[in-house]
């Protein structure tokens, strides 16, 4: 099936009620268990990179790799989405190496840091839309600054984050604003604030009640029921990673993520894609410290990447499950797009 725009997989995914996983790559690693991870419980995919993978990887590097999936497996279908862009601009250079999906982030400014005005938002990603609409490219969108509802901190992420201490209702998604937004915009699919962030401290204890607000995106599904909402910094930080790192030489405390058992709530109550990184490397990282703990004399790089691609491919097949899309790979429907022979 090849690479295919967002909106299809997510249209797929409303349509049979579960959500998708959308993990980050940075490199060959991440998408060999991925992939072997998809291809294991025959589920579509969601591939994403951030400005900062782009950065670290280089766009033909990270294109290449992605089309040696598509080609490795050309039974599942596969997304390829921007995550986080900052600007117009960045949407636009995606698209040019063959994203299929682009998230332009309004939310903040072309800074990434600074919180934007909710006018500036509609106008930057209402443009983007237009662009990659025309093209057959998917558009996510954010109404809302991730950050902790604990603390009031912005997220602190590398690529993406507010900063300094911002208001309760910077860090919330308004339910009319919301309305509005996806009217004005047009986006395919909608990031809301609900009080996750990125990495892996994202609470201080086990969320419930006001540090993670499910509430908020039962009312966003009433109020939007044809809109995919999607779900930033949801990993769920295991313990048992935690450990895996901790227990081979690693400083990892008091870290808190999403209960899985929250995103299959949101699943029921119209989350369609959620953002998996941070489980990933935990995975990758305690894996390698274990292996080169295990064999201190072997030098070979694949002595301890053969076991983070294990350990990372685990995690994916689990959350795969979980959300409800194994099994899903082979249903989605194939649909004609003449968008990605040009690019190529």
């Amino acid at each position: 099936m090849a690479l295919v725009p967002m909106r299809l997989l997510l249209d797929h995914a409303a349509e049979n009620d579960f959500g998708i996983p959308a993990f980050n790559i940075n490199n060959l690693e991440q998408i060999i268990a991925i992939m072997q991870a998809a291809d294991t419980v025959n589920s579509p995919v969601i591939i994403q990179a951030s400005r900062g993978a782009r950065s670290y990887a280089g766009e033909a590097f990270l294109r290449h790799l992605i089309l040696g999936a598509v080609e490795s497996y050309p039974h599942i279908p596969i997304a390829m989405h921007l995550d986080h862009g900052n600007e117009p601009a960045t949407c636009y250079t995606a698209m040019r190496n063959g994203f299929t999906s682009v998230m332009m982030d309004g939310s903040l400014e072309s800074d990434a840091k600074s919180p934007a005005s909710y006018e500036y938002n509609c106008t930057v990603t209402r443009e983007v839309v237009e662009v990659a609409h025309s093209m057959g490219v998917s558009v996510e969108g954010e109404l809302g600054c991730l950050g902790s509802l604990e603390t009031s901190q912005g997220d602190k992420d590398n690529d993406h984050g507010g900063e300094g201490v911002l208001s309760h209702g910077m860090l919330l998604t308004d339910p009319d604003q919301a309305e509005e937004f996806v009217d004005k915009t047009g986006v395919d699919a909608l990031a809301v604030a609900i009080g996750t962030s990125h990495g892996a401290y994202k609470f201080t204890k086990k969320p419930e009640g006001e540090t993670l607000r499910m509430d908020l995106i039962i009312e966003l599904h009433k109020r939007l029921p044809n809109t995919h909402i999607v779900m930033h910094g949801s990993s769920s930080v295991p313990a048992e990673l935690v450990n895996l790192v901790n227990d081979n030489g690693g400083e990892i405390v008091n870290a808190f993520g999403v209960p899985v058992e929250e995103i299959q709530l949101g699943i029921k109550h119209g989350v369609r894609k959620v953002n998996v990184d941070t489980d990933n490397r935990l995975a990758v990282t305690g894996a390698i410290r274990a292996a080169l703990n295990d064999d201190k004399g072997n030098f070979d790089p694949r002595h301890y990447l053969k076991p983070a691609i294990a350990e990372m491919r685990r995690v994916c097949e689990a959350r795969y499950e979980a959300f409800g899309c194994a099994g899903q790979g082979g249903k989605v429907k194939q649909v004609s797009t003449t968008v990605f022979a040009a690019t190529y």
